[in-house]
């Protein structure tokens, strides 16, 4: 998931260099979404990990 954040900041930079605003703004949206969820996803998957390891 990761990777398609980065595959977005990538295009986004690109399209700010060549002057397309509008199309550098809405990927570097996409951009930050994708990076809050990846990071959301990995500490619940920390959290959750951590239970199940104590457990057993």
């Amino acid at each position: 998931m990761l990777g398609w954040a980065v595959t977005f900041l990538i295009i986004a930079l690109i399209a700010a260099v060549l002057g397309f605003g509008g199309i550098a703004g809405t990927a570097m949206g996409i951009a930050k979404i994708i990076f809050f969820v990846a990071i959301v996803l990995f500490v619940l998957s920390l959290i959750f990990g951590g239970f199940r390891r104590r457990s057993i």
